[in-house]
């Protein structure tokens, strides 16, 4: 098995498909730019005829400007025509990238040129990325980073994704697969050459525990980073009255809820996405709950209970003078959903003092509390640290820290009770789950699923 130059470790064979495969690389609307890509062993005479005007032997990574023209020689458009030599581009093959003038029709016709080659078919989703991975380009954490960075819609989601493409997540997955193959080396050359290999197996109960301790470290990031992914959940509940609809426009920043005196004006959940210190987060207002509702009232609280078993954080909103045991009650409404609780309206009884066990007091009215409210939220989402430092762990990558976790702790039994094949075979398994992160083991039906979720042309 080869070296991949990416992450130093084997990586699976180029793809046997050798095909020139093109695709636009931009969005299918009117721009200032349109970009067509081309890769594969036909690329630059593909790319030659549609811009006649470049060199046989153009310089790698130089902007020509070239006229692009039909089958009949007549000038489309003038644009730029760039050239990436094998091995030496994102694909690992030949590359050419015509950057048009952004018609959707011009972009079209220039397409269908390039199709009319035989050797030339459209690429498939994210197969660009794909063959960049195939040909050991990069490694697929990076290529996952690719469209996470595509499909980022917050800060820290385009953060964190950036640094999942600059290998920040290789880093560590690394770190861990090198020691754990070297274990695996060490293990079957005392069981194959027992005479040569005496004494490598000495250290294999710390080694194995050390490892299952980053497995678990690393595994233990998911939370985060669904919530740098999709973004966090956040529902405002609570009693009628008690200032959340208000509160909801204040965080909002604009009205989006309408606010009245009359008890259950808010009948359905309302949403609004916001972005605090780079996260995502959708707030939802949801409807009072109380006793004996109207039945139009009543589906909205219906909704409201459904709502709070799916959010990420509940935050409960009294009114002021709300009892301790109330307050427990409305509490347990949330069920198992973490709450963080306040009182609201505060405006109402501004002299009020409030005593140190008291909820956090806060206005949407008037905005008192309410930047400490974001910071709150933000700490009981988050905890320590910055959104854009975490590493985009996936449930995918997960679940395979979790069989590489569990088979290192089946090795951890086996190298006190059972023989050395068996600790062998367990640290084997765990470095074929965490293949699957790493790309060095990994099937055609996982990569199929994994790039069906890129656009074309990436």
């Amino acid at each position: 098995m080869r070296v991949c130059p990416a992450s130093g470790a084997p990586c699976p064979a180029m793809t046997s498909d050798s095909a020139t495969i093109v695709a636009l690389a931009t969005a299918p609307a009117s721009g200032a730019v349109g970009i067509l890509r081309v890769s594969g062993p036909a690329a630059l005479e593909v790319g030659r005829r549609l811009a006649p005007g470049v060199p046989a032997s153009p310089t790698p990574r130089h902007a020509y400007l070239a006229s692009f023209v039909d089958a009949a020689g007549a000038v489309l458009d003038e644009g730029l025509f760039l050239y990436f030599q094998a091995p030496r581009s994102f694909t690992g093959e030949d590359v050419v990238e015509l950057q048009a003038h952004g018609s959707p029709r011009l972009l079209r016709l220039l397409l269908a040129r390039a199709l009319e080659d035989e050797r030339v078919r459209p690429a498939l989703p994210g197969e660009f990325t794909r063959r960049a991975f195939l040909n050991g380009r990069i490694d697929l954490t990076r290529a996952e980073a690719v469209a996470d960075l595509v499909a980022a819609d917050s800060e820290a989601a385009v953060r964190a994704a950036a640094a999942g493409l600059s290998g920040a997540l290789a880093e560590r997955i690394r770190a861990l697969e090198t020691p754990l193959r070297e274990l695996h080396a060490d293990l079957e050359g005392v069981l194959n050459f027992p005479d040569e290999a005496e004494g490598a197996d000495a250290e294999a109960v710390p080694r194995v525990a050390e490892l299952r301790a980053v497995a678990e470290a690393l595994r233990a990031e998911v939370g985060r980073g669904r919530l740098v992914r999709q973004g966090a959940r956040v529902a405002l509940y609570g009693p009628v009255n008690a200032g959340k609809s208000t509160l909801f426009n204040r965080l909002v920043g604009e009205a989006r809820a309408l606010v009245d005196a009359e008890p259950g004006t808010t009948r359905d959940a309302l949403e609004a996405r916001v972005e605090w210190e780079g996260l995502g987060v959708t707030l939802y207002d949801t409807a009072g709950l109380r006793e004996a509702p109207g039945r139009v009232e009543a589906l909205g609280i219906a909704r409201t209970r459904e709502l709070l078993a799916a959010v990420d954080l509940a935050v409960l909103v009294l009114p002021p003078g709300t009892s301790r045991e109330e307050a427990a009650s409305w509490t347990r409404e949330a069920g198992a959903t973490p709450v963080f609780v306040v009182t609201g309206k505060c405006d109402v009884m501004p002299g009020a003092e409030a005593e140190a066990t008291a909820p956090p007091r806060v206005s949407g009215l008037t905005g008192e509390g309410v930047e400490a409210l974001r910071t709150s939220v933000l700490t009981r989402l988050w905890g320590g640290g910055t959104p854009s430092a975490v590493a985009l762990v996936s449930e995918r990558h997960a679940d395979a820290l979790r069989r590489t976790a569990e088979a290192l702790g089946r090795a951890e039994d086996a190298s006190r009770v059972s023989t050395l094949e068996v600790l062998s075979g367990e640290v084997g398994l765990a470095l074929e789950a965490l293949g699957e992160v790493s790309g060095t083991s990994v099937s055609d039906a996982l990569l199929d699923t994994l790039f069906q979720r890129f656009c074309i042309g990436k």
